[in-house]
């Protein structure tokens, strides 16, 4: 009998990025984060909230891609989402752009190409940009 309660797995990361970055990410090499808002899908089956409170640190050993991103001044994280769908089922619901190939999809065998998507200029991203056009 299947339970009522649903337990989160994988999790999404809401982040701001306020202006273009230029970071190295592990062994993906150094790219660039265009200002705006990402979404980044990961997953934990054990030591769920650990994890997500490790991503919400400030200090922290660079592990993961996500943790550049994250280091990077400026960056933060606007909202966090948990979810019972697979890690990969998630990802793959979020519109928007890989701009970074392969960015926490080390271990993904579902062809997503990347597990960090950028879903567009945020508000107050795209509020500067029109006053100063």
């Amino acid at each position: 009998m299947r339970s009522s309660t649903s337990v989160p797995v994988s999790y999404q990361l809401v982040i701001e990025v306020p202006s273009t970055l230029h970071l190295p990410v592990g062994r993906l090499g150094e790219h660039e984060f265009p200002a705006g808002t990402y979404v980044y899908t990961g997953s934990a089956r054990r030591g769920f909230e650990a994890r997500l409170a490790r991503h919400a640190r400030a200090e922290k050993r660079l592990r993961w891609h996500i943790d550049y991103l994250l280091a990077a001044p400026g960056v933060w994280i606007t909202r966090i989402v948990r979810s019972s769908l697979e890690e990969c089922r998630l990802n793959q619901a979020v519109k928007g752009i890989v701009t970074v190939p392969g960015f926490g999809a080390s271990d993904c065998t579902a062809g997503c190409g990347a597990h960090l998507r950028f879903v567009g200029a945020s508000g107050k991203s795209a509020g500067r940009d029109r006053t100063h056009a």
